[in-house]
């Protein structure tokens, strides 16, 4: 698998084989935290002010469902617009509203530099592929965690928007992976409750201590051993 540096939602399109195999097969969305390397003064403030609002491991608040949005309008849209906000400073790719501690069901999410920043309200997943994916993902409410998870690599998902019209987004890759991802959060799931058992064995153990944890692969191991 192909190792990014780790820290959430900021993701970039990977294929879980090797490089030399990437034509043979789609890429797939590897959803890691940005380390902060190489920021302005500027662009490391507001991501540190960006965070300070997002709920963290251990808040109730990520393992509740939220409820259905059934009043839309100019307020919806503001609340969507801070997020898409808080969303790009803290160099993320996906929000859910739980995660800011607004129990009701709204995302928000740009699946790269150049996509357009879409809210949905209410989003249901409608159909997700027997085509399935492995790769990296962090997350905002997980600080310096990073495990491997399993999603369908593409994905339809229904929702209506901040004015409470009809959307359907078809999705593949690293948007469909962002998308499951966010949802989840919405039904008070965490990558915890989708990686494997040792991994999320030694993801809390991090948690408790306050350390970092990216899963020991294979290939970095072998990598290690030639140097």
């Amino acid at each position: 698998m192909t190792r990014c540096s780790p820290e959430l939602d900021w993701v970039r399109s990977v294929n879980h084989q090797r490089v030399a195999e990437q034509e043979e097969h789609e890429a797939v969305g590897e959803v890691v935290e940005p380390t902060g390397e190489g920021l302005t003064d500027v662009e490391r403030e507001r991501r540190e002010a960006a965070l300070a609002e997002v709920r963290t491991f251990g808040d109730p608040v990520l393992r509740s469902r939220a409820s259905d949005i059934t009043e839309f309008g100019p307020e919806l849209e503001r609340e969507a617009e801070h997020m898409v906000s808080l969303m790009r400073n803290a160099m993320g790719v996906g929000l859910a509203a739980t995660q800011l501690g607004a129990m009701r069901r709204l995302l928000v999410f740009q699946a790269g530099p150049d996509a357009t920043a879409t809210a949905v309200a209410n989003p249901a997943l409608e159909w997700t592929s027997d085509e399935l994916a492995t790769a990296e993902e962090g997350c905002l409410s997980l600080p310096g965690i990073v495990v491997d998870v399993e999603r369908a690599l593409h994905a339809r998902v229904r929702g209506v928007d901040v004015h409470g019209e009809p959307l359907l987004l078809e999705a593949s890759g690293l948007e469909a992976r962002v998308l499951q991802h966010e949802i989840d959060h919405l039904d008070g799931v965490l990558i915890l409750d989708r990686t494997l058992r040792e991994q999320r064995k030694g993801a809390m153990r991090a948690l408790r201590e306050g350390t970092t944890y990216s899963p020991p692969h294979p290939e970095s191991e072998d990598e290690g051993s030639e140097t």
